[in-house]
């Protein structure tokens, strides 16, 4: 009766296995993304150290906080350190707990360690402290656990493990849901492990999830909960039905023929009669998909199942009308016919014979319409009405997700399917809402977060501009100094260089006469015999000693004079005229040396000028005081000589000082640039985050007005999807 109905079965149950693997990959997609941007924000605020040698701060805890809200399926999160430490978690009992080889994480921590960043979608497992933790956003709880594991690295070396824990049942609830139970007392969607990578230890078939056998909603049958009776034996759990059962036929205790060619071909799509028998032994058809999770290296497998019974159990509008109508068009022809036969008996005239059929075709024709109306279409037309309403009350904008149609009041026909149907889209569309809902009040929240965070940024900026105002300043300037001492140490270089020629050329003086003054006292010498006449024009000669000795007197005090300005032009130019100072310290003791020199040899002459008259009384001692002369003169050729050289040095000193400023002058040429672009810089930024605040305004209040939108229906606030 119902075989055309083939098509759209195999239609349903296709839809309900993808929308079941989209929904798992969905989520799972989400939460990697939710770790993923916490690690993100705990590198950024990491200055120093190892992130897993758990530095905790409170924006550590405001971090881990509101990630922890927005993800509501995570119990927990925790960070490990490189030895398996627990060194920062949301449920504080769990500090300082240690996972190693033989612990229950080690399989998954090693498959992230040596995948050199490899994530991990690890389980599911049972873990006692999931059970003592509590539950998240499923009302079944117990210790089945899976496991996110986001490995650290550091310089390319794995330090440890940010994780989040999500008890098991999350992932029951997630492919449970009120839209992809379109066969309410039958449907059961239930995950198993098809091929495993990592849990070697889990058989292929094993239950991956709980099963509605678990939760006691079938209306038909046992549950594994209670223990599901067979002719081969009870069939049950005792704590879960994750690992604990093996997906098999009683009857043969081979692998469920749904699960078994599922495995085997990668799909099954099974719709035909007589099905294939499950736990209740009760032949059931559906779909079988198997699938990967994003980051979970094992093969799992899913089964989508309705009874056939219920899946097929449908009777059409036009059977229903059919049935209703036969019997009444049956009963009409035979009162008629009836009728026909007593009039033709009694021989009444035709015409009376003709108009009593009438009247009795018109009066049956009555009923049997009356009939249909009262059972068949003003029936169908309160089905019909019911629907209308329910649908126009959620069409008009601002109607109430949170009520559904009860199929039970609808008889089972085609009013019946579209009645799960609406169900379905409207159990989908609340789901929609509800998650716009909470992206909307997420986006809020981390708005006002960030126009907190962006006027924050605002004031510290405009003070960095302004403190960075001030330096640049503080920097012209400097600048400005620099250009004067270089200014400067080119006026030094060409008034030294003037010294510089002016002592050469007294100097070159002083040789000269320093050089007559050995002809002379070679004169001396030789003419020694010379009684009078020679010891007169020795102490003419005397006298003219003394006024060069009295020229290069003046020359030293006029070379102190200069080493002193020189001096103190140094103390002006400051630090860069240390060197310079040396410099001229040391032309200041070269003058005093001359000075204390000419001093000493404006004694010797004085005293040859009292042996030369002392001479005429004595050849003899003025031979000696000849010779001493000579010595002078010899020692006086080597000091003018030295001063000349300590003339050279001074002057290479010189121009290494001018080099030196000429190499800051232009470094300021590049601090007077470089200033004005950060001054540039800094204009620019505080006009981005200005630009930034004012779109986060706008921001939310776009959020809110997406909030007042989504307000507008009532919806089921404690379901999370």
């Amino acid at each position: 009766m119902n075989a055309r109905l083939k098509p759209d079965v195999e239609h349903i149950f296709e839809g309900i296995a993808q929308t079941r693997v989209d929904t798992l990959v969905e989520w799972t997609t989400e939460y990697w993304g939710h770790l993923d941007r916490l690690l993100e924000h705990l590198q950024s605020i990491q200055t120093s150290g190892s992130l897993s040698e758990g530095v905790v701060t409170s924006i550590w805890d405001k971090l881990f906080t509101a990630t922890h809200n927005r993800a509501s399926s995570l119990s927990e999160i925790f960070l490990l350190d490189r030895e398996g430490t627990v060194r920062y978690s949301t449920y504080p009992a769990h500090l300082g707990r240690n996972y190693d080889q033989s612990s229950l994480l080690s399989s998954g921590l090693l498959y992230a360690r040596e995948g050199q960043g490899r994530k991990c979608l690890f389980g599911p497992y049972g873990d006692p402290l999931t059970l003592s933790i509590g539950p998240s956003t499923s009302s079944f709880h117990d210790k089945m656990t899976l496991l996110f594991i986001v490995p650290i690295m550091e310089n390319d070396q794995y330090s440890g493990a940010l994780c989040g824990r999500v008890p098991n049942d999350v992932i029951g609830d997630l492919i449970q849901r009120e839209s992809g139970h379109v066969y309410p007392d039958s449907g059961d969607n239930y995950i198993f492990m098809a091929k495993s990578k990592l849990n070697n230890h889990i058989q292929p078939g094993t239950a991956l999830s709980r099963s509605r056998f678990e939760d006691r909603t079938f209306t038909h049958g046992d549950n594994l909960k209670d223990g599901v009776r067979t002719d081969w034996g009870v069939v049950s759990i005792k704590e879960h039905t994750e690992l604990e059962i093996i997906f098999t036929d009683p009857a043969t205790q081979q692998l469920h023929p749904g699960v078994a060619r599922t495995i085997k071909n990668g799909n099954n799509l099974f719709v035909e009669f007589p099905g294939y028998s499950d736990y209740r032994h009760i032949p059931v058809i559906g779909k079988g998909v198997t699938f990967q999770l994003p980051n979970c290296p094992d093969v799992w497998g899913m089964m989508c199942e309705g009874d056939l019974e219920e899946v097929y159990r449908i009777r059409g509008l036009g059977w229903r009308m059919l049935r209703l109508y036969l019997p009444l068009l049956l009963i009409s022809s035979l009162l008629l016919s009836v009728s026909v036969f007593g009039l033709m008996y009694q021989q009444v005239s035709q015409m009376i014979a003709a108009l009593s059929v009438g009247a009795l075709s018109a009066a049956f024709g009555l009923i049997i319409a009356r009939v249909l109306h009262n059972k068949g279409t003003h029936r169908h037309i309160v089905h019909l009405e019911q629907i209308n309403r329910f649908i126009r009350i959620n069409a008009e904008g601002k109607g109430d997700l949170t009520q559904r149609l009860i199929p039970s009041e609808f008889d089972n026909d085609e009013s019946q399917e579209l009645a799960k149907w609406i169900n379905n889209m409207i159990d989908s569309l609340e789901g929609i809402m509800v998650q716009v809902k909470q992206a909307a009040a997420d986006v809020q929240a981390n708005q006002q977060m960030l126009d907190q965070s962006t006027g924050s940024s605002v004031g510290s900026t405009e003070r960095m501009s302004n403190r960075i105002n001030d330096m640049i300043r503080s920097i012209r300037s400097q600048l400005k100094d620099i250009d004067l001492a270089k200014d400067v140490v080119d006026e030094m270089k060409v008034t030294l260089s003037q010294l510089e020629n002016k002592a050469s050329e007294q100097i070159g003086v002083a040789q000269d006469e320093v050089e007559r003054i050995g002809d002379k006292m070679s004169q001396i010498s030789s003419k020694v015999a010379e009684t009078n006449e020679t010891i007169i024009t020795f102490m003419d000669t005397t006298k003219q000693i003394q006024s060069v000795l009295q020229v290069i007197d003046e020359i030293s005090t006029r070379t102190n004079l200069l080493a002193l300005n020189a001096s103190i032009e140094a103390a002006r130019v400051g630090e860069h005229g240390r060197g310079f100072a040396v410099v001229a310290g040391e032309i200041r003791k070269l003058a005093d040396l001359t000075r204390k020199s000419t001093e000493e040899i404006h004694g010797t002459v004085d005293q040859i000028y009292i042996n030369a008259q002392e001479a005429i009384s004595s050849m003899e001692e003025g031979t000696r005081v000849v010779a001493e002369g000579t010595q002078l003169v010899a020692a006086t050729t080597v000091i003018l000589n030295e001063a000349n050289a300590e003339d050279s040095l001074k002057t290479q000193v010189v121009d290494d000082v001018v080099i030196l400023m000429e190499k800051i002058a232009n470094v300021s040429k590049d601090n007077r640039r470089i200033s004005s672009e950060v001054e540039s810089k800094v204009k620019e930024l505080l006009a981005e985050i200005l630009n930034s605040r004012r779109t986060s305004t706008q921001v939310v209040a776009i959020t809110d007005f997406l909030q007042q939108l989504v307000n507008q229906f009532q919806l089921t606030d404690s379901r999370k999807r």
